[in-house]
């Protein structure tokens, strides 16, 4: 019997060094392996689920940042309630208003689409609210996730500072500066006014009408208010460039070229007429486009 050749067999997976010390306190390599993984994924999951909850924060908190500044200083979108504007702008359009348009010594022109705020001007100065509420609304409102203040209005500018604005000529036309201004973004079938005036915008200050003229409370119906409907040209948010939403209305609002024969005011001012300067002019007062829209929901910017 061959006992030499049994006692030098080995299984594969036994363990003996040079010196014939055997390792039977360990087990199989693979058992050791799997053991190994497992001890690996606790110590993983332990040390790493943290810093990427930590991490996932830290980034949702530098993107809302972000989009904050961006919105401040640079671009804001606003939701358009109203049919005040149509048919340039509709109910239910996203805009995108550029704020820095005006900030490098740049200001409105006539023609432009602007977003402002009306406090003062179109409605009655009153005492804050609560600065906390205020704040993360306007935060929200920064973001496109909450309505912007009821005090935001959108329109033209029709005038700016030492324009003479009147309606209407003989051809129930708009003149300004004595040129009659043919305005092809009216909503078809609207005149330029129900309501006549003849006024001397002051300066830093701006005349601004909705393109739906029966269904925009605008500065013709501030005349007899305190500011006389005019706009500071500080309370100028931006223009209005892009439309954003929705998508099959994906496009920038378009310029026009209605007011490039107006003339600059004289330099010594108009002649004084009637409703100049004081912002009451034939009809001052009167309650043209008093079908606002924007008054229902409290959805800025108003029209």
């Amino acid at each position: 019997m061959d006992t030499e050749a049994q006692h030098t067999e080995r299984g594969p997976s036994s363990d003996t060094d040079p010196d014939g010390d055997s390792g039977t306190e360990e087990g199989p390599r693979s058992a050791r392996v799997s053991g190994d993984s497992e001890d690996s994924a606790v110590v993983s999951g332990s040390s790493e689920g943290a810093p990427s909850w930590r991490r996932t924060a830290l980034l949702g908190a530098a993107c809302v940042a972000f989009l904050l500044l961006l919105s401040h200083f640079v671009a804001q979108p606003f939701l358009i309630p109203s049919r005040s504007m149509e048919p340039t702008l509709r109910v239910g359009d996203r805009i995108l208003v550029n704020k820095l348009a005006y900030r490098f010594g740049d200001e409105p022109r006539r023609g432009d689409v602007v977003v402002f705020d009306g406090t003062g001007s179109f409605v009655r100065e009153e005492a804050g609210g609560d600065p906390v509420t205020g704040l993360l609304r306007d935060g929200a409102a920064a973001l496109g996730l909450a309505e912007p203040a009821e005090t935001d209005f959108v329109k033209r500018v029709v005038g700016t500072g030492g324009d003479r604005v009147v309606c209407c000529d003989k051809d129930g036309r708009l003149t300004v500066n004595g040129v009659t201004v043919v305005e092809r973004y009216l909503m078809p079938g609207d005149p330029p006014s129900g309501v006549p005036f003849d006024i001397v915008v002051p300066a830093d200050r701006l005349w601004v009408m909705g393109d739906h003229r029966s269904q925009s409370s605008d500065s013709r119906d501030h005349l007899g208010s305190p500011g006389g409907g005019m706009v500071p040209v500080d309370r100028v948010v931006g223009r209005a460039d892009w439309i954003v939403w929705p998508f099959g209305r994906w496009s920038g609002v378009a310029d026009t070229d209605a007011f490039d024969a107006v003339p600059a005011p004289p330099a010594g001012g108009h002649p004084t007429g009637p409703g100049a300067g004081g912002g009451t002019g034939p009809g001052g007062g009167g309650t043209a486009g008093s079908g606002d829209g924007g008054t229902g929901g409290g959805a800025g910017p108003r029209g």
